[in-house]
C-alpha cells in the first residue's frame, strides 16, 4: 500500500480508488508516510481529509436512519416473542438472546459493505441452521451440553457479525482488529445509552407517580425492553456515523485499565496464596477464576487493538507484556486445575469445554507475549501483536462450533 500511495501521489483519481478499496490500510500507511510528504498540496489535503473531525453530530443518511428505526423495532418485537406467543421465558431467552440484535447488526454491515449475495446467504444460512438447532435441542434442566451450547452460540453469532463487518476480504487481519476496536467502542457507547436510559426511566416513573399513575409494569414490559434491545443497534449506528464520539475515550480506557488490571492480578495471586483457597478443589472458585481470565483476555485484546492503531508506545507495550505474562500464569493455574479435576473425577462436558477454552487462550497468550517481547526488542512492529490476535479469532470460532453442535451428540445431550 505504501508503494501504491507514493506511485500515485499526483493522481487524485487513483488515490481515491485506493482509499475506497482499503480504507483502514490506506489511512495507516498514509499516516506513516505523511511526515515525509508534508508540504505536498495533495498530501496535505489527504491528511486533512483523513483526520478532520467535525464537532457536529452526523445523523447519516435518511436510509440509514430508517434502517436503524426499523431494526430497533424488530429487535424489540423479537424480545417480546415470549409475551406475544405465550412461550416460556426460561426456554426462550437462554437459547435466543443472541438472535435479538446480532442478526440485525449483521444485516447493517452487510448492507453498508455491499456484500455479495453469496456471502450474505452463507452468513444467514448458518444463522438459520443455528436458530433451528438450538430451539430443537431437548428441554432439560440438568443438561450441561444445552447450557454450553447456549453460552457459546452468541460467540458464533458474534463471529458471523465480524465476517459482515470485515467485508469481502475475510483474511484482512487489519479489518479484524478494526472489528475488535468497534466492539470496544460499542461497549462504551451502549453503556452511555443505557445509563441515560436508566436516568430517563427513573424520572419518567417518578413524575407519573407524583400524579397518581403507577406505570412501572407497563414501562418495563413495553418501553424498557424495546430500549434494551435497540441499545446496541443505536450504539453501532452512532459509532459508525460519528467515530469521534468515542475514538478518544476507548484508548484512554485501555491505557488506564491495563496497568490497573496488572496490579490487581499480581495482588490477587498473592492473596490466593495467603487465603489458602485454590481452584483445584473448589469448583465455584475455579468458575470465578476462569471468568476473571476471560475478562483479562478481553482487556488485552482491546488494548492491543488500540495500540496497533496508535503506533509504538514503549510504556504501554511493557504494561501489556507484563499483563500477558501474568495472565499466562493465571491461565496455567486454571488449566492445571481443570486437568487435575479431570484426572480425579473424569471427563464431563463442562470440564472438557473449559479445558479446550483455556488451552486456546494459553496458546494465544503465548503468541501475544512473544510478539510483545519482539516489539520491545524492536525485532518486529506492534502491528505483529495485533496480527497474532486476529489470526486466532477463527480458531475460537471453530471451538465454539464444536461445543455447540458436537458436544450434545458426543455426550448424548447430558
Amino acid at each position: 500500500m505504501k508503494d501504491e500511495i507514493l506511485n500515485h501521489l499526483n493522481d487524485p483519481g487513483q488515490l481515491e480508488r485506493l482509499y475506497r478499496t482499503n480504507k483502514a490500510p490506506f489511512k495507516r500507511e498514509f499516516s506513516t508516510l505523511y511526515p515525509e510528504l508534508r508540504g505536498n498540496s495533495l498530501a496535505d489535503f489527504w491528511n486533512e481529509r483523513l483526520y478532520y473531525e467535525s464537532d457536529e453530530i452526523n445523523w447519516g443518511t435518511g436510509r440509514e436512519l430508517w434502517f436503524v428505526v426499523v431494526a430497533s423495532l424488530i429487535a424489540g418485537l423479537i424480545a417480546k416473542i415470549p409475551a406475544m406467543f405465550q412461550i416460556n421465558e426460561e426456554f426462550f431467552y437462554p437459547r435466543n438472546i443472541g438472535f435479538i440484535f446480532l442478526p440485525l447488526l449483521t444485516a447493517y454491515f452487510a448492507w453498508k459493505n455491499n456484500l455479495p449475495t453469496r456471502q450474505v446467504a452463507i452468513l444467514y444460512g448458518v444463522m438459520l441452521i443455528s436458530l433451528v438447532y438450538i430451539n430443537f435441542l431437548p428441554v432439560s434442566t440438568t443438561s450441561d451440553t444445552l447450557v454450553l451450547a447456549c453460552i457459546h452460540l452468541p460467540l458464533l453469532l458474534w463471529v458471523l457479525l465480524g465476517a459482515a463487518y470485515v467485508g469481502r476480504n475475510l483474511s484482512d487481519y487489519t479489518r479484524r482488529l478494526d472489528y475488535l476496536r468497534y466492539n470496544g467502542d460499542l461497549i462504551v457507547m451502549t453503556t452511555l445509552i443505557l445509563i441515560a436510559g436508566g436516568i430517563m426511566t427513573g424520572l419518567t416513573i417518578g413524575l407519573f407517580a407524583l400524579i397518581g399513575f403507577q406505570i412501572e409494569q407497563f414501562y418495563f414490559e413495553y418501553v424498557a425492553i424495546f430500549g434494551l434491545a435497540a441499545a446496541p443497534i443505536v450504539g453501532t449506528y452512532l459509532t459508525q456515523t460519528n467515530p469521534q464520539l468515542v475514538n478518544k475515550v476507548s484508548p484512554v480506557i485501555a491505557k488506564i485499565f491495563s496497568p490497573l488490571v496488572l496490579i490487581m492480578l499480581v495482588i490477587y495471586l498473592g492473596a490466593i496464596v495467603y487465603s489458602g483457597k485454590d481452584p483445584y478443589n473448589d469448583r465455584e472458585f475455579l468458575i470465578i477464576f476462569n471468568l476473571l481470565l476471560i475478562g483479562v483476555m478481553a482487556i488485552i485484546f482491546f488494548s492491543v487493538a488500540e495500540g496497533s492503531k496508535t503506533g509504538r508506545n514503549t510504556t504501554a507495550t511493557w504494561v501489556l507484556f507484563l499483563l500477558s505474562s501474568v495472565t499466562i500464569v493465571v491461565n496455567g493455574i486454571a488449566l492445571s486445575a481443570i486437568l487435575f479435576r479431570i484426572a480425579e473425577w473424569g471427563i464431563t462436558p463442562n470440564r472438557l469445554a473449559v479445558m479446550g477454552s483455556n488451552l486456546l487462550m494459553l496458546l494465544n497468550l503465548l503468541f501475544i507475549t512473544v510478539q510483545l517481547f519482539k516489539s520491545l526488542t524492536r525485532k518486529s512492529d506492534i502491528a505483529a501483536v495485533g496480527k497474532s490476535i486476529a489470526l486466532f479469532l477463527p480458531i475460537y470460532c471453530a471451538w465454539a462450533i464444536v461445543v455447540i453442535f458436537l458436544f450434545p451428540l458426543i455426550f448424548s445431550f447430558a
